[in-house]
Parts: structure tokens; C-alpha cells; sequence
């Protein structure tokens, strides 16, 4: 057997090792085991959408956990004051009826109104088919002036009209645009609010009627007209955050007035007004917004809908 030279031997192994790292060597162009981006998650609304606590302004809110959570990236549009009228006329976010923005990661709109803004982003091209969720908390401000009104129940009543009209135009468009542009698999899932009124148990007993009154207006009329208009599209959702568990509160805020329990330094008082004290600063201010506990037990009803 005739032996092999040592050159051509050299020769071999150079060429394995050039054929071996051909495979090492990326091609122009192509990205090594590369992800893709971590959805969008539209945050939509007014003072509840930005976190808003007396002393305090934007904070985290419930929108920076449920992005977290959820592992997607936050674009937050909302505005402190929007109503629903607001949300769709309203240029920007105009101080001072209106504001504060977003603490973390919002969207400025100085030429548009937040509904277009939003829709604007879904349509960039850039965002095609990268939308996952929207979140929408607004109708508060549509009803809470009603709290001083002579007849609050027909305050509300008129209210809802104006609430069915507009959320459902709003989710309408979004839904129309995230299905246009590639994300119709995206969900839309829309918030209602703790039944703060309840609070004047403590806060302001000489409204205990005026509360007793909230749960009606809750219950019959702001409830039901935002769960018609969220579900009123496909991927539609309705996170109903007055009626949900929160430990002693079994019916959330409709747990019968007679159940009671202790709560320092009110005494006994109902387990329904308990949990407005334990999640919002109505007890102690007066004031509608939730505290910390309150947007996490918020950011964790949205995660359980999805």
C-alpha cells in the first residue's frame, strides 16, 4: 500500500477544517436562532390606565404588571380625566381637565386623540401583526358626577346611553384595525372600577343612601352596558373588577351589606365597604383611586381573563 505524502495529508486535514467551518461561518443576512419581539400591549383609558394615586400621580398601575406578566412590551396611551366622549374627540391629553400621562412607557399624541393614536400605532408598518392586547378603563368620569346629583340613578341612566354609544364605537375601530393589519388574533379586554361610593360608609356617613344607591347603578346599569359594548367584538372581553373575589369579599363589592367584619379603626363595618377600604383611598380621602394592592388585584383579574 503506497503511503500517502505528508503534504497531501496536510492538505486534507486543511480542507476538512475549511468544509467544518463553513457551518460556523453566518450567511449575510440571516439571523443566528434569532426571537422575535415580544408582542405589544396597548394600554387605553384615563386615570385608572395610568396608575393615578392621590399625593402621588402616575404610578406603575395595573398595565406595567400585566405587561410583565404577560411578557410583552407596554405602550400606554392613557390620560387622567378621559371620558368616553374625550377619548374619541379630544386632542392629546390637555392639561389642566386632563392629565396626568403614563409613568411608564407612554405614548405622547399632541396632534391626535388617543383613540386615532392608538390606531395609528397598530397601522405603522413596522407594527403589523405585532399587537397582542389592548386594555381599556374608561365610563368613570362619565358617572361621577352623577355621585352629587339630585337623582343620581337617572344621572347614571343618562350616562350609560352615552357610555353604550361610545365604548362601543371605540372597540369597534380597534377591532376593525387589528384586523386589518394583522393582529386579529389580539384581545381587547375591557375594565370596569371598584365600587369606591361605597366607602361613604366610613367616609361620609350621612351618604350611606347614596351608596346604597351605587350598588344599584353598578349592578343594573354601568356593569352590564360595558360588558355589551366590549363583547361587542370578536376577542372581546369584560373585566368585571366590582364584582370580583378579593379574600373576605366573595361577591367583591355586591357581598351582601349584613356580612360584616372588623377593620381597624372603623370597627365593623360591611365586607363590601371593607374592601373599597382595602384596595382605594375612598375610606381614608374620599378619594376614587385605587391604592397599590388595588391596581395588583386589578393587574390580576386582567391576567386571569387572558
Amino acid at each position: 500500500m503506497r503511503k500517502r505524502s505528508k503534504l497531501s495529508v496536510v492538505g486534507v486535514v486543511l480542507i476538512g477544517a475549511s468544509v467544518a467551518t463553513v457551518g460556523l461561518v453566518a450567511t449575510p443576512g440571516v439571523t443566528q436562532a434569532s426571537k422575535p419581539p415580544p408582542p405589544f400591549y396597548l394600554a387605553l383609558g384615563d386615570s385608572y390606565s395610568v396608575g393615578v394615586q392621590p399625593g402621588i400621580g402616575a404610578t406603575a398601575g395595573y398595565t406595567s404588571y400585566v405587561a410583565k406578566k404577560e411578557k410583552m412590551t407596554l405602550e400606554n396611551f392613557g390620560c387622567g380625566g378621559a371620558t368616553t366622549s374625550s377619548i374619541l374627540t379630544v386632542i392629546g391629553c390637555p392639561g389642566p381637565n386632563y392629565g396626568p400621562t403614563a409613568l411608564i412607557d407612554p405614548v405622547a399624541y399632541p396632534a391626535t386623540t388617543q383613540e386615532q393614536a392608538a390606531v395609528n400605532f397598530i397601522a405603522a408598518p413596522a407594527n403589523f401583526g405585532k399587537v397582542g392586547l389592548v386594555t381599556v378603563s374608561i365610563g368613570g368620569n362619565d358617572v361621577t358626577a352623577c355621585a352629587g346629583a339630585a337623582d343620581p340613578v337617572t344621572c347614571v341612566t343618562a350616562a350609560t346611553t352615552t357610555i353604550q354609544t361610545n365604548v362601543t364605537s371605540l372597540v369597534g375601530t380597534l377591532s376593525s384595525a387589528l384586523t386589518t393589519h394583522g393582529d386579529s388574533s389580539a384581545k381587547i379586554a375591557g375594565l370596569t372600577y371598584p365600587d369606591v361610593i361605597l366607602g361613604d360608609y366610613v367616609h361620609q356617613p350621612t351618604n350611606v343612601s347614596l351608596a346604597n344607591l351605587s350598588i344599584v347603578a353598578f349592578h343594573a346599569l354601568i356593569n352590564p352596558t360595558l360588558q355589551a359594548a366590549y363583547t361587542s367584538v370578536a376577542g372581546g372581553s369584560f373585566v368585571n373588577v366590582t364584582e370580583a373575589p378579593y379574600k373576605l369579599a366573595t361577591a367583591g363589592d355586591e357581598t351582601p351589606l349584613t356580612t360584616t367584619a372588623k377593620l381597624n379603626p372603623y370597627g365593623t363595618i360591611p365586607v363590601a365597604v371593607w374592601e373599597i377600604c382595602r384596595l382605594t383611598y375612598f375610606c381614608t380621602l374620599g378619594n376614587i383611586h385605587a391604592n397599590t394592592n388595588g391596581y395588583t388585584f386589578i393587574a390580576k383579574l386582567v391576567v386571569a381573563d387572558l
